[in-house]
């Protein structure tokens, strides 16, 4: 199995919920009061003949007007046209955005030959939400246009490639988990999106249930030490992805 970390970017958002490029190297955190600073960076899987999308990042374009996920993808030796499943792990702006390339008032799939799978709850929600995390506008586009897949609870999509339903950052939050019998790669979407929240427990006002996403992330950790995961964090800023271990003292350590 092969892994690419596709980095659209650094980005401040604030209650607004819009997305602004931020450089950490010149631009002063002090000037975006309020706000909370992430990466966003999709992955690219090769797993054994198919092409994987985890997550689609925010869908921005380069300067030159070509999605910088297809520019990614391009770098990493592929096609973004032979892309044949794009996993979600919910659907959020900021991880729902590139499943489509919007670009002089026009819109078009981003992967019009993949599959998008998305579990079934988090789809009808996303309709009815009021919150401005979700964009209804991308959603009419696929439902029109796209090759879906729903899928609910727990279970295995594919032979090697399973879902687990787990709620706790949206109320329909699911997990992947990738296996081809040699390697083991876990995507825990925004459940576990940065490795430092491994290394302390906290509850995140972000989350929906902030408590269980807490409970969940130390139960994802000890499994990943005990299977030896390849974790990829979606908003890793230290790290993009990481095997887990346990210190002399029985912490959590990324290596």
């Amino acid at each position: 199995m092969q892994v690419f970390t596709l980095h659209e970017g650094s980005y401040s958002v604030a209650a607004d919920k819009k997305f602004i490029p931020f450089d950490p190297q010149t631009d002063n955190p002090k000037d975006r009061p309020a706000s909370l600073f992430i990466n966003v960076q999709p992955f690219l899987v090769k797993f054994n003949d198919l092409l994987l999308v985890l997550d689609t990042g925010l869908g921005y374009s380069n300067k030159e007007g070509e999605m910088i996920l297809h520019e990614n993808i391009r770098k990493a030796g592929f096609d973004p046209a032979d892309v044949d499943y794009v996993l979600m792990s919910h659907l959020h702006f900021d991880h729902s955005g590139g499943m489509v390339h919007k670009q002089n008032n026009s819109m078009e799939l981003s992967f019009p030959h993949a599959t998008y799978v998305i579990q079934r709850g988090e789809w009808e929600a996303a309709f009815t939400s009021t919150s401005s995390s979700y964009r209804t506008e991308i959603f009419d586009f696929l439902q029109r246009n796209a090759q879906l897949a729903f899928v609910d609870e727990s279970g295995e999509f594919l032979p090697g490639i399973s879902h687990e339903f787990t709620g706790a950052h949206t109320p329909n939050h699911h997990v992947w988990l990738l296996d081809d019998g040699t390697d083991k790669v876990f995507f825990g979407g925004d459940v576990l999106p940065e490795p430092e929240e491994l290394l302390r427990k906290f509850i995140a006002k972000y989350d929906f249930d902030g408590r269980k996403a807490m409970e969940l992330r130390e139960e994802f950790g000890k499994r990943a030490v005990e299977e030896h995961w390849n974790c990829l964090f979606y908003h890793g800023k230290s790290k993009a992805s990481g095997y887990i271990a346990l210190t002399d003292e029985g912490q959590f350590k990324i290596v």
